[in-house]
């Protein structure tokens, strides 16, 4: 699942460092695959391993940026494309 998180307010070093946390235990539990903010945009993505969409939500909203109201997010499902399955092409 692809959280994209969309920057409402600017973030304080007390709430970036409340999410790095949120993201290092993701980490240790083996769900981050990628984050990161984007150059070009206010905001970034977090990539991650969920069981269910419910599941990717749940972990969305634990999030410190969104439970504080210094973002909102968009939650999507990504079908991974690689050269294990033809990215994508079915025959």
């Amino acid at each position: 699942y692809v959280i994209f998180i969309n920057q409402d307010k600017e973030y304080t070093l007390d709430v970036i460092t409340r999410h790095v946390e949120h993201l290092k235990q993701l980490d240790n539990k083996d769900k981050l695959v990628l984050c990161g903010p984007f150059k070009d945009y206010d905001g970034g993505m977090i990539i991650i391993k969920a069981t269910s969409k419910s599941a990717a939500k749940n972990i969305a909203e634990s999030d410190p940026f969104i439970i504080e109201g210094f973002s909102t997010y968009e939650l999507r499902s990504l079908e991974v494309a690689n050269k294990n399955n033809q990215y994508l092409m079915r025959k």
